[in-house]
């Protein structure tokens, strides 16, 4: 178990427009960079168990919070949350280091920014490692009307998007319980809850499933999400379908190589056709729900090793 005080101490770093609070292991390994990116709602402290091995395989390895978490800078306007500027802080973030490209490797929302960071910066990518969710195609409408049209009003997407400030508010009064209640495993195959989805769950007073993680490494998350509350990181969802906007005129294919983690027990489907947009993937299933790096800590870290020594060898 890795709790806060075993973690590395961060660095403050000043981009062009805002502030990241980075970790860092592997200095020694300069010249070789790996950049972790946390999904929604985490921090840099879920990559927690890859990040000693990634350094002993040779990496210097770049865990930031993303803008909108932890101490990194959260900007008032909803539109300093869109995918330009996430993918413009990861690229600021390799000029810091000054470093051309990096291996990048994503979980939940950290890899739809890797995913989009290959279409807006490809020249930044060298390789891609993402998990939980695989590359989302440009649907023929923008992606809330669609997941609204898909899915209904109360879709947490939608609901972030045409109620906002209401989860924010429910999430910032029950962060403990949101929080652990999110963070489970093993959960019983039910039919979904009327309403909306996170608010159920920031409401719910028995938990499903098994936890994740234990009640120290739990502290590190839900001490961050209390001094900082959940808005900036709700933000991310608010600019949906501005990034739709943004990427229209992007290349869609990404051409690096890259490995896709699914968790069997994710909530998220695989793609049918990712090879169709990323041609140069290979896929790994774990037996996980949706936290894979947390859920199956040495699978994780041995899949993304173990590829990351093929595709050198090859």
């Amino acid at each position: 178990m890795t709790t806060l005080t075993d973690f590395p101490s961060p660095s403050l770093i000043a981009l062009t427009s805002i502030e990241l609070e980075v970790y860092e292991v592997g200095r020694e390994n300069k010249g070789n960079p790996i950049v972790l990116c946390h999904g929604w709602p985490e921090h840099a402290y879920s990559w927690r168990h890859q990040m000693p091995a990634l350094a002993a395989a040779g990496y210097h390895v770049i865990v930031p919070n993303q803008r909108g978490y932890g101490n990194s800078s959260r900007p008032e306007d909803v539109t300093e949350y869109d995918i330009a500027r996430l993918t413009g802080d990861l690229a600021a973030l390799l000029d810091h280091f000054g470093y051309d490209d990096a291996v990048f490797v994503g979980h939940d929302w950290g890899a739809n920014v890797v995913w989009s960071m290959a279409l807006l910066h490809p020249n930044r990518v060298k390789k891609i490692i993402n998990l939980a969710l695989p590359y989302q195609a440009r649907t023929p409408m923008p992606w809330i009307e669609f997941m609204e049209t898909l899915l209904g009003a109360d879709n947490y997407f939608v609901h972030f998007n045409h109620k906002p400030g209401v989860a924010d508010a429910v999430f910032d009064k029950n962060a403990r319980q949101f929080l652990s209640n999110l963070f489970r495993k093993n959960l019983p195959a039910l039919p979904p809850e009327p309403g909306m989805m996170m608010i159920n769950l920031a409401q719910a007073e028995e938990p499903l499933g098994e936890p994740v993680m234990s009640d120290a490494e739990l502290d590190v998350f839900v001490a961050s999400f209390e001094a900082t509350g959940f808005t900036g990181s709700i933000n991310w969802y608010r600019n949906i379908d501005r990034n739709w906007h943004l990427l229209a005129d992007a290349d869609p294919i990404v051409r690096q190589p890259a490995l896709m983690i699914y968790g069997t027990q994710d909530m998220i489907p695989p793609s049918e056709n990712l090879a169709d947009f990323v041609p140069h993937v290979e896929v790994v299933n774990l037996e996980s729900g949706h936290w894979i790096q947390q859920e199956k800590p040495q699978e994780t870290t041995d899949a993304i090793l173990g590829w990351l020594s093929l595709d050198l060898a090859a």
